[in-house]
């Protein structure tokens, strides 16, 4: 593809992400696989164009005064690309796949562009909803800059080497041997970072269930969790299962893991996850809705059994910001409610499963106290069985501990961790209760 090709297709990627609504990276697979023109190196460069548009879409849209798909993504090139208003006239020579020419009012608004400076409100020099500014000045005071800056950076790319088939240095040292470099991430004990690209389907590492794709914060969820052999453990919202075989592995395939989800395509994926990883442990069960003043249909013969049940709930993704950019525009006030209302049953569905001295943990991959202090905090008002323990006092010998974010809940953020944000709450229910 030639340069202005590229960049009319990075314009129409963004033109079908702002205009239907979907998340960005589906939208471009769907571009990626129908041009089976675009080599590795255009589909890089058109990913580049759409994804610093996504990331810095507030500064771009200040500057130029518009949130026109075609501009921001000539803005994005001129004002964060360095490239000159000159080449980019040459680019939109309105040949065969490039884009039409700048027009004058078009000329005349790059030409005046300039991103914002210090003085600026700071959702737009740092890129998230106005709406959401209260509540993550709540979360984080003075640290929100700081914290703000990392989310507008690339995330890399985490590895879980599973224990039941490889220790981390051996798969390190295989790794190398298949051109694929990493290091090892400083928290998790199972964990590598990717420091080159990588074709991780391609390599038998991957194939084989040596190493699965898992970001260091969701192993730490894992590790805080104590899963140990021979326990009875529920994955409440399984979705694909990459914790369940996180869970799996440090049981060592003794004691059992029942992944739940309610919807049927997601749970199917854990099984052969689970084969190619040899696990043997794992079982799936399907979940319908469920009716807090009813028997649970669907977990009623796991009433009070079960040792610990993880509850990763369905949450606004502020964590994983990095990751998917478009995510923080896709969010509205009234998804956010709808997380609400179901971080809340899935909690009280949970709290029915766990044994006297058992333990519940809350996980979200958000930033929000909305999502995560205040819902654990209306839990425990509804649950005076359960008492919030200290993540300190349940964290393993031998890792390192996170600097971590205060509070009795590991709160882990790319600024404070390097991380995605999570937030990890242990519930314990009192004995006797």
């Amino acid at each position: 593809m030639k340069p202005g090709a590229r960049l009319q297709s990075a314009i129409d990627v963004l033109c079908d992400i702002f205009a239907s609504g979907r998340p960005a990276d589906r939208v471009f697979d769907q571009w990626a696989r129908s041009s089976r023109f675009a080599g590795s190196k255009d589909r890089a460069a058109v990913g580049e164009i759409v994804y610093t548009v996504l990331r810095r879409r507030a500064e771009l849209s200040a500057a130029i005064e518009t949130s026109e798909p075609r501009l921001l993504a000539f803005a994005a090139l001129l004002l964060i690309g360095g490239e000159s208003l000159a080449t980019l006239s040459g680019l939109a020579d309105g040949s065969t796949h490039a884009p039409a020419p700048l027009s004058d009012e078009e000329r005349a608004i790059l030409e005046k562009a300039v991103l914002p400076g210090a003085d600026a409100p700071l959702p737009t020099r740092f890129n998230y909803p106005e709406w959401l500014h209260a509540e993550l000045e709540e979360a984080f005071g003075p640290r929100l800059e700081q914290e703000m800056a990392v989310l507008l950076e690339r995330a890399p790319t985490d590895l879980r080497v599973n224990a039941l088939k490889a220790n981390r240095a051996d798969a390190l040292l295989a790794l190398g041997e298949a051109g694929v470099r990493a290091e090892e991430c400083p928290l998790s004990p199972w964990g590598l970072r990717l420091t080159s690209r990588a074709n991780l389907p391609g390599l038998a590492l991957y194939r084989d269930g040596v190493i699965e794709i898992q970001d260091e914060g969701s192993q730490l969820a894992c590790l805080i969790m104590g899963a140990a052999a021979g326990e009875q453990v529920v994955d409440l919202c399984a979705g694909g299962g990459g914790k369940s075989l996180a869970l799996a592995a440090m049981m060592g395939n003794r004691g059992q893991i029942l992944a739940c989800d309610t919807d049927m395509r997601r749970l199917a994926a854990i099984l052969p996850r689970a084969k190619r990883a040899d696990i043997r442990n794992l079982q799936t069960r399907v979940l319908g809705p469920f009716a807090p003043g009813e028997v649970d249909s669907d977990l009623g013969d796991l009433e009070a059994r079960v040792d610990c049940v993880l509850v990763d709930a369905p949450c606004s993704g502020t964590g994983a910001w990095r990751r998917s950019p478009d995510a923080r525009w896709r969010l509205a006030p009234e998804t956010l409610g709808g997380y609400h209302a179901a971080q809340d049953e899935v909690l009280a569905r949970g709290a029915r499963l766990v044994r006297p001295g058992g333990r519940l943990i809350y996980v979200t991959c958000s930033l929000l106290p909305s999502e995560n202090e205040h819902r654990v905090a209306a839990f425990l008002a509804a649950h005076t069985d359960f008492a919030l323990a200290d993540w300190q006092d349940h964290w393993p010998e031998g890792p390192a501990r996170p600097s971590a974010l205060p509070g009795g809940a590991l709160r882990l953020s790319p600024a404070s961790t390097g991380t995605d944000g999570f937030f990890i709450a242990i519930l314990v229910r009192k004995a006797g209760a």
